[in-house]
């Protein structure tokens, strides 16, 4: 019987296969340098990529680690969306990304899906990527960002 009252239920609404592979982890940061002294000196982390990002008031820095990254995030000031976070929580674990093929359809799904978006439109990320957040109340709390990289990376 128990069998029966199992198979019986209904299962929550489930999407196929969304992500291709986490992108990177990042991390907000006070001290950009201190934290590549962290990571590439002590973790031995080859550095990728260093860049400012206007648009998301951040420096940013991609560190390899495997297939994916670390991404190191200094803000740029204050009133910024990290350094807000860091205002609220400090330094460290600010999101989790995703790699997409196709950000836009991945919106589609996600939004039909009920999941709350941050952004319905893609935005330019750091290397030319292009970049969507989804909310922390939709995603169990963490910040997650989907990320559509620019051709070669």
């Amino acid at each position: 019987m128990a069998t029966a009252a199992r198979t019986s239920r209904r299962r929550p609404h489930r999407l196929p296969p969304v992500f291709s592979r986490i992108d990177h982890i990042g991390v907000a940061v006070e001290d950009i340098d201190a934290a590549l002294s962290l990571y590439g000196d002590s973790f031995a982390m080859e550095l990728a990529h260093r860049e400012t990002v206007e648009s998301q008031g951040v420096e940013a820095v991609l560190l390899d680690v495997g297939e994916g990254h670390v991404e190191l995030l200094r803000p740029l000031g204050p009133d910024t969306p990290v350094g807000k976070f860091m205002a609220k929580n400090g330094a460290g674990l600010h999101h989790v990304a995703y790699a997409v093929d196709d950000i836009d359809a991945t919106l589609e799904k996600l939004a039909a899906a009920g999941l709350r978006l941050i952004d319905s439109e893609p935005r330019v990320g750091i290397r030319d990527s292009r970049v969507a957040f989804l909310h922390p109340r939709s995603t169990g709390g963490v910040l997650t960002e989907i990320v559509e990289p620019a051709g070669g990376h």
